[in-house]
Parts: structure tokens; C-alpha cells; sequence
């Protein structure tokens, strides 16, 4: 049974109707058979010729109530012949309905209420290996990715919220400012200082602005997948430390990775954020390492400075979020870095190590 039901649409009907017609015919030939055995005991009629002789006899005929009996043995024969052959079919199909529709059907079914009802909160069986089965497994797939789909839309509905919060939050203080400014601009109290503090405020709105824009862009920035060698990789990690942390001793180890596919553009804006956030707060030395696992690019970044803080650590990277009291920094660093990384199909993972400093691991999926 358990074959039938991984068999084949059209195998399996082609099977069943052949299994059937064979049982129906056979059915058919015994009920013949058994109703001229029972007819032979009856007098048939007619004549007798003895081809011998040349002699003709008439046989004995039945009565009433014997040809009554002759006729409906008949008619369980012709009966038998239209009966069987149909009804062989007819199971047939009421098996393969059973056998190989009926449960596809009603999952499918299911699947389509429930999808229909906006409840994507289930999982389709694994029905079997045929043409339906696969059917099935499709509609699974299609399931995972629209639950996926709209996860990641409401993330990205309530991150856009909080950063809306956020950004309006942080806009407050330069606007009281400003008016504050104003004021004293209209009364004729202000002096040079008053000009010079809207000036670094007005600076400041605009790089708040030019932040929340780079936002927008790195959501809708694409995977662009190219073939790159372990060699360019190390190159170019060795070079962009150079020149973000000058001061400092750099530890640079990269596997031996030959060539693989990833999105060049966004590996090196990753690596450049993970390198400059930690030259800011690295003592004397940087260790940057890329490494391989599975079919995860995986580049670490540590420093021996003070680690992260335990809000970060416990909440993860957000805009608008200073790592150090400078107005210029706006904590986009981490948080871009986070938003391709989850692009790339990958993320981004930070702690502080047992020894002191804090280490920031990027991974990205590579293509197979």
C-alpha cells in the first residue's frame, strides 16, 4: 500500500484499473461458469441429432417453473458481463481517489482556508513522493516564504516606528535650541556665540537627515553576488586597517578560502564600519581574522578598548544610539552593518571577550 501511494498518478490508475478489470473478469468467468454448471441440470430443449445414424430426438423440455430458473441464470449471465467489467473500473477509481487524492486534496484544502483566513501559523504534511506530494511540499515552501515575507515586514514596519521615535526624540533638543536662538535674535540680544550655535545645529539636523537617509538606502540596497579571491580579501582588510587605525598593531589572519561568491561592495562597507567602530576605541592593537563556516563568510574585528555596553550587547545595534558622547557619531556604524549583514543573509554578533575588548563577528552567506 505504502507503494502505491508513492507511486506515480498515471502508474498508479494504470495499475489499480488493471488490478481491478483482472478481478472483475475473473469474477465475471466464475459466475458463467457456475451458472452453466447449474443450468446443465435443467432439460434444455430441442433436438438431438445422432450424426451416426442420422437420427433426429427431441429432448426433454423444461416446465414452467425450470425455464423461469434457465432464463434467470441468463440473465445473471449477460447481467455479469456489463456488471463487472463497469463496477472493475468504478472501484478502481473510488481506490485511486482514496489511495491518491483524497488527502492532497483536503490538505490543500486546508492550506488555502487557512491562507486565505491570514494564518500562515502551520505547516503542511508530508503527504508522499508523487505528483501531489510534490504539489504539497511546493505549498509548503510557499507558506515558509510568505511567513517569512511578512515577518520581515512587520519587523521592518515596527523598526521603522522606533526609528522614526527615535529620530524625532533626538531632533528635540537641536529644535528647542534653535528656537531658543531665535528668540534672542528677534529681542536684538544676540551676540556672535548665538550665531555660531545655530550654525552647529543647523550642521547637526543635517547630518541627522543625511543618517536617515542612508538608512532608506542601505534597505533597499540588493545582493550583487561576484566571484572574489582569499588573496583580493586580505589585501584589502589589510590596507582599509591600515588606514582606519594607524596608531594601532594589527593582527590580520585570513583561511584559505580560494574563491568564493559574495557582495563585494557590501563585505567591504561591513568590514570598513566593524574597523573604524573599533580604531575609535582600541588601545593599542586590532585582531581581524576571516574565516569559513559551512557556507558562512564569517569576519571578526576585536580591540583591546573597554567593550561594548551592556545595552548594546542586550539590545543589539540601533540608529541615534552614541557609543561615545561625540555629536558627529550617531551609532549608524553598527546598525548599518547589522542591516546588510541580515541582507546577505547573514548577521551581525557582538560580545565582549573574557580577556577585555569587544569583538564584533559579521557573517554573510556566500553562493554555492
Amino acid at each position: 500500500m505504502e507503494r502505491l501511494k508513492n507511486m506515480g498518478l498515471k502508474r498508479c490508475f494504470f495499475l489499480l484499473s488493471v488490478l481491478c478489470l483482472a478481478t472483475a473478469l475473473a469474477l465475471m468467468l466464475s459466475v458463467n461458469l457456475l451458472c452453466e454448471g447449474i443450468a446443465k441440470r435443467y432439460p434444455q430443449g430441442g433436438l438431438s441429432i445422432d450424426y451416426s445414424t442420422g437420427v433426429f430426438k427431441r429432448l426433454e423440455e423444461p416446465d414452467q417453473e425450470q425455464r423461469q430458473i434457465l432464463d434467470f441464470l441468463s440473465g445473471v449471465q449477460l447481467f455479469s458481463v456489463i456488471l463487472f467489467p463497469v463496477g472493475g473500473l468504478g472501484i478502481a477509481g473510488v481506490l485511486f481517489y482514496h489511495l491518491k487524492l483524497k488527502r492532497p486534496i483536503a490538505v490543500l484544502q486546508m492550506g488555502t482556508e487557512r491562507i486565505r483566513n491570514q494564518d500562515l501559523n502551520f505547516s503542511m504534511p508530508e503527504i508522499s513522493t508523487d505528483e501531489l506530494g510534490q504539489i504539497c511540499a511546493a505549498f509548503e515552501l510557499m507558506r515558509a516564504e510568505l511567513l517569512k515575507t511578512n515577518q520581515e515586514l512587520w519587523q521592518q514596519a515596527e523598526e521603522r516606528k522606533r526609528l522614526n521615535a527615535a529620530f524625532a526624540h533626538d531632533l528635540r533638543n537641536p529644535i528647542t535650541v534653535l528656537k531658543g536662538s531665535i528668540r534672542l535674535l528677534k529681542s536684538g540680544r544676540a551676540d556672535e556665540h548665538t550665531l555660531k550655535r545655530m550654525d552647529n545645529y543647523v550642521q547637526r539636523i543635517e547630518q541627522y537627515v543625511e543618517a536617515m537617509s542612508s538608512i532608506q538606502r542601505l534597505e533597499q540596497l540588493h545582493v550583487q553576488f561576484s566571484e572574489i579571491t582569499d588573496t583580493v580579501l586580505r589585501e584589502e582588510l589589510e590596507e582599509t586597517a591600515c588606514l582606519l587605525a594607524p596608531k594601532c598593531a594589527i593582527q590580520l589572519s585570513v583561511a584559505d578560502l580560494k574563491v568564493i561568491q559574495i557582495d563585494h561592495g557590501i563585505f567591504l562597507t561591513v568590514a570598513e564600519n566593524l574597523m573604524g567602530n573599533a580604531a575609535r576605541f582600541a588601545r593599542e592593537k586590532l585582531e581581524i581574522s576571516l574565516t569559513l563556516r559551512g557556507d558562512l563568510l564569517c569576519l571578526t574585528v576585536s580591540d583591546d578598548g573597554s567593550g561594548f555596553p551592556e545595552r548594546l550587547l542586550k539590545h543589539g545595534p540601533k540608529p541615534f544610539e552614541k557609543l561615545e558622547e561625540s555629536p558627529e557619531h550617531f551609532g549608524m556604524g553598527l546598525y548599518g552593518s547589522s542591516l546588510l549583514c541580515l541582507k546577505h543573509g547573514g548577521e551581525l554578533r557582538l560580545k565582549n571577550r573574557p580577556s577585555g575588548g569587544a569583538e564584533a563577528m559579521a557573517l554573510f552567506q556566500i553562493k554555492s
